[in-house]
């Protein structure tokens, strides 16, 4: 059993320093994104704000036994649900969707929450189900839990947030030991529904998401506004780069505004456009390095519960950075999803150092592997 001092001493300084780097610089990206807008020039300071916020989140949820949220996740998971639904009566509506609550002082994204939330309440339900895995209820059980938050979701309406979490699903049946012949019969299940749901013109999306799959496949190349020109401002962006970049706040598509919604989705054009190739690289490098650590905090925790929380974090930051990207690099239709720690959102933010924070805890109280390994050899040597 370790003291506080021993817990303290696993802190995993390598991650966290990665991680504040990322975040300082998702401000400085910000300040030079918005540059030249007055009605956007408080965001560099809030995002500031938020992120100092989200720094003493993660300490406090390093400090705690991540055991306890066991107990917690519950009530957190309907705290989320509820504020789910109260965006779904009440919210904010922005660019054709109601997925903010504005409270006059700050703008919160319960659907950012709802992430974290949903990989809590699934590593808690498969951890304690492990050895019932392979049975059709306990599979039944975990979509019911999904699907608790992702209906309020897909009603805002809020299709990537939607799809997050299934992947979040997915992953967490696949690491929790599920046989592949589920697999394959929800894949099968998947094109079914994909197949009719195309026969009926996909009746389940808002207007501006089908417009979003149709710019994606059948774009206009001569558009003058909307997504279609937004995808092709950030391709100019991120060619004109070059190797090294423009410069920090001397990117023209940038700074001459050609690139629109530069501060949040299109971040990652932004970064290619003002430091080029080799910035862009630095960047997803270490962001790479953030994923894989929480694989590796997973693969050395000291039971199902902890490494569920990591992998299930980790999973999270990378569908989101694969998606982000590909969204610069047109290799996808539009989505909304951030890039950890750079895009603008407070929300984002706060969620994801949260989501680090887990991470540390559970590093924190894994016993260091040479410990354990000479320990093994000990007991071994006086044995014989």
């Amino acid at each position: 059993m370790m003291n506080t001092r021993q817990i303290w001493q696993r802190f995993d300084f390598g991650l966290f320093a990665v991680v504040l780097l990322l975040c300082v610089f998702g401000v400085a990206l910000i300040s030079s994104a918005i540059a030249g807008s007055p009605s956007l020039e408080e965001h560099p300071n809030r995002q500031a704000i938020f992120m100092l916020i989200g720094l003493v989140v993660l300490f406090v949820i390093a400090a705690m036994d991540y055991h306890i949220w066991v107990t917690l996740s519950k009530p957190f998971y309907f705290f989320v649900a509820v504020l789910l639904v109260v965006v779904f009566l009440m919210g904010g509506e922005r660019f054709g969707a109601a997925r903010w609550i504005e409270t006059g002082l700050v703008t919160i994204q319960p659907a950012e929450l709802s992430k974290i939330a949903i990989i809590l309440s699934l590593a808690s339900y498969f951890s304690a189900n492990i050895e019932r895995i392979n049975r059709w209820l306990t599979i039944g059980r975990s979509l019911v839990i999904t699907l608790g938050i992702v209906i309020w979701i897909l009603l805002q309406p809020n299709l990537s947030t939607s799809i997050v979490i299934f992947v979040i699903w997915v992953a967490m049946l696949w690491i929790s030991g599920l046989d592949k012949k589920y697999f394959a019969i929800m894949a099968g299940a998947l094109f079914l529904f994909l197949l009719l749901s195309f026969a009926l013109d996909f009746p389940y999306l808002a207007g501006y998401q089908k417009a979003r799959i149709t710019n994606f496949l059948q774009p206009d190349e001569n558009a003058r506004h909307g997504e279609t020109y937004n995808v092709e401002q950030a391709l100019i962006s991120i060619g004109a780069g070059g190797w090294f970049g423009n410069g920090y706040g001397q990117g023209s598509q940038v700074q001459l505004r050609f690139l629109k919604i530069r501060h949040n989705d299109f971040i990652f054009s932004v970064l290619a456009n003002e430091f080029g190739f080799v910035g862009t690289v630095i960047v997803v490098v270490a962001l790479v390095f953030v994923i894989i650590r929480c694989f590796k905090v997973a693969q050395n925790a000291p039971d199902a519960y902890g490494a569920l929380i990591a992998y299930g974090f980790g999973v999270l930051m990378g569908f989101q950075t694969i998606v982000n990207i590909g969204v610069n690099l047109r290799l996808l239709p539009v989505t909304g999803l951030t890039l950890p720690f750079i895009s603008y959102g407070g929300s984002s933010l706060v969620s994801m150092l949260l989501g680090i924070g887990l991470v540390q805890s559970v590093h924190m109280r894994s016993q260091p592997k040479q410990r354990v390994e000479s320990r093994e050899l000990g007991t071994e040597s006086s044995s014989s």
